[in-house]
């Protein structure tokens, strides 16, 4: 059998991210975090529309993400940010102050949204192997 290219990408060497492409998932993991944070604002303020326009941003920059790196690493970068920010703030202050109350919305915008972190990053494009559309061994 002939070697016509570099293999599978499991079996290549692993090298380091380019800076622009690291500079990149900075910037989405950034992002992330300020779509949480202005998710968390507005599911609470306009119950039934605030929450669909939360998930639907959240959903968009997920998917955005990976359509824009060209891999699965663009929609992770921005759930982790995402993920990082709801989580801190779904905790109390010692002063009693909070964000998310105890309500059924709070509760769908935070399953809500890891649900939609992992269908984006599932369905997100992945890195796809150089060379012709043709099957192997053909």
């Amino acid at each position: 059998m002939s070697d016509n290219g570099p293999g599978s990408l499991l079996a290549q060497p692993l090298r380091p991210p380019s800076a622009g492409r690291a500079a990149a998932h900075v910037g989405l993991f950034v992002l992330g975090a300020v779509t949480g944070l202005a998710g968390t604002l507005v599911q609470a303020a306009w119950f039934p529309g605030g929450l669909l326009l939360a998930l639907a941003g959240a959903a968009g920059l997920f998917l955005g993400g990976a359509y824009a790196t060209g891999g699965r690493g663009g929609a992770v970068a921005p759930v982790a940010g995402w993920i990082v920010t709801v989580v801190l703030l779904t905790t109390s202050r010692p002063e009693g102050d909070f964000l998310f109350g105890a309500g059924g919305g709070s509760y769908l915008f935070l399953l809500g949204g890891m649900a939609l972190a992992v269908i984006c990053a599932t369905v997100g494009v992945g890195r796809q192997p150089r060379g012709g559309p043709a099957r192997l061994g053909k």
